[in-house]
């Protein structure tokens, strides 16, 4: 006997009870799969980075279970509950950022966390990379689609003001992910060509204002130095120069696991955190990176699925907006580490060690899976 789903197509009986299983879970069984190959190889390849030191894996290994929980908590809600709750959430955030600037607890030069007693410091800049395109796509979802030009200037105040909060701390990594989440919900609503001709053009006229009045010292050494970095091989142009050396001594098949000289040598930096691809790239090569880029690719491309099949203009706004941060984690990491772009400290999704942004990433999938299986459950 067959059973239908609501398109009217059969299905075999065994299949229609997988897909029940899946939906009582709110889980989206591919992109799981996916994401559990990824965070399983980014272990063994932490392993190394952090120079065989089996604490360094188990404390990741907590914080990814964590991780996980937290995205199978946000796959439970309706996309509905995030809509209803996007201007009460963003308001605590701009509260927290504004505490952040007032009583923020600072480490290497930089006020970024909050500490409450009885609770681990937590940064709230994190949470904005959720919370600031989920804001976004509650504004301009109320509106008619395209939106008009004054719905387009309120939300990118929605951004900006989070963003220019963020870079006071200062934090430019984190203010530009959050402003990239946050401008691709005002993309994806379908602005004209012109408002794009217009806004690449602000940027154009601000950029030289941002190096003389925003950017620090230190952040602008960090241009300066993707730009020469031989101009300060042993200072500022250390971190570069021995990521270039570890990426292109891994060739086609690299050195093996646990064998690559750069990190283990200590010439390499950061080697478990921002760098960790240089380590992945010296040990496995060109290979390894085709398959970790590969499978980066994959997980975008189901996401951009879920995107496009969702069923309100909010739940395409907002997942279509998570699914290119993730992109932009991605694509700055690889840039920096391989001296495409300025250092930023933007880890690698899912690899680095890190805690905060392994939490906020899942949070974002479980999001996805969230619009992906509360649609399919009423049978859009």
């Amino acid at each position: 006997m067959a059973l239908y789903d609501f398109s009217g197509t059969s299905t075999p009986a065994h299949l229609g009870r997988q897909r029940s299983l899946w939906s009582i879970v709110h889980l989206d069984p591919v992109l799981l799969f996916l994401l559990l190959v990824l965070v399983s190889g980014g272990l063994f390849v932490l392993y190394s980075g952090a120079d065989r030191n089996i604490e360094v894996v188990k404390a990741q290994g907590v914080r990814l279970v964590v991780a996980f929980g937290v995205m199978l908590v946000f796959a439970q809600l309706d996309p509905s509950v995030f809509r209803r709750w996007a201007p009460w959430l963003y308001g605590v955030g701009i509260a927290a950022l504004l505490a952040v600037l007032v009583v923020g607890v600072g480490a290497k030069g930089a006020q970024r966390w909050l500490q409450i007693p009885g609770l681990p410091r937590f940064q709230p800049s994190e949470l904005m990379k959720l919370v600031v395109p989920m804001m976004a796509a509650w504004y301009l979802s109320r509106h008619y689609l395209p939106p008009r030009v004054r719905h387009v200037a309120i939300g990118l105040a929605i951004v900006l003001v989070p963003m220019m909060m963020i870079i006071k701390q200062p934090d430019l990594g984190t203010s530009l992910l959050v402003g990239m989440a946050g401008i691709f919900v005002v993309f994806f609503a379908g602005i004209s060509w012109k408002l794009i001709a217009a806004f690449a053009a602000m940027v154009s006229v601000s950029a030289p204002m941002m190096w003389f009045f925003v950017m620090r010292d230190y952040q602008k050494q960090r241009v300066l130095t993707m730009l020469d970095p031989q101009s300060d091989p042993l200072g500022a142009g250390w971190n570069i120069i021995q990521s270039k050396t570890a990426i292109g001594s891994g060739g086609l098949h690299g050195k093996g696991w646990l064998q690559g000289t750069q990190s283990h040598l200590e010439f390499l930096p950061e080697s478990h955190t921002d760098f960790i691809v240089a380590v992945l790239a010296e040990e496995f090569g060109f290979v390894g990176m085709v398959i970790l880029l590969s499978l980066y690719f994959l997980i975008i491309l189901r996401c951009l699925h879920i995107a496009a099949t969702a069923q309100d203009s909010f739940s395409r706004l907002l997942a279509g907006a998570l699914t290119l941060t993730f992109f932009i984690y991605v694509f700055v990491n690889v840039g920096m580490v391989s001296g495409l772009l300025p250092v930023v400290g933007v880890p690698l999704p899912l690899i680095s060690y890190g805690g905060t942004s392994s939490v906020t990433l899942m949070a974002a999938f479980g999001v996805l899976m969230s619009i992906h299986t509360h649609r399919r459950m009423i049978g859009a």
